[in-house]
């Protein structure tokens, strides 16, 4: 285990929010769609299931999406203005089934504003522990989705949005039979 149970799974969901919008897909585009996206993600807390709380979200993955890929001190500063602007006070709690873990706001504090906090608080563990070079894009030509690298030996190369590794794996080896290099 690299960082905190809690900090790997709030990374996990913003790898997941930005890829609803990789490879010019939009996976949320309805308040209902967001819904799913969360319950999928286990993420707790009062929702409005609004239009305005959607938009809300799609901003707040567009933030994530540029600190993806972001320098150190670039990240910090968003992050330190993630935490700022929802005022975060955290906080150890144990709720449904989760174990002890962080929390920053309060259950009721508007969504964006807590998705916001959790992925922050997880990058302060990947900033603090230089270790932002676990961040990455994708490496298949044709694919724009991140990826989170866990792997003990850094090499996790592609994301977990399609066939990208197997694609690209195959095409290697048929441009090698091609040139009779096998």
């Amino acid at each position: 285990m690299l960082f905190a149970p809690d900090t790997e799974v709030a990374l996990r969901t913003v790898v997941n929010l930005i890829n609803t919008a990789a490879n010019g897909t939009e996976s949320l585009t309805s308040a209902a769609e967001l819904n799913a996206f969360l319950d999928a993600e286990e993420f707790t807390g009062t929702r409005e299931g609004t239009e305005a709380e959607l938009a809300s979200v799609k901003r707040l993955r567009s933030q994530l999406t540029s600190l993806w890929t972001a320098d150190e001190d670039a990240a910090a500063k968003t992050v330190n203005q993630l935490l700022t602007d929802a005022r975060a006070l955290p906080q150890l709690v144990k709720h449904d089934h989760w174990d002890w873990h962080l929390h920053a706001t309060t259950p009721e504090a508007p969504l964006a504003e807590r998705m916001g906090t959790e992925a922050a608080m997880a990058l302060v563990d990947v900033i603090r522990s230089k270790e932002m070079d676990r961040l990455r894009v994708c490496a298949a030509d044709d694919c724009d989705a991140v990826v989170l690298d866990l792997s003990r030996n850094r090499s996790k190369l592609y994301c977990d949005t399609g066939n990208c590794a197997n694609r690209t794996h195959v095409a290697a080896y048929r441009a090698r039979k091609a040139s009779g290099a096998e």
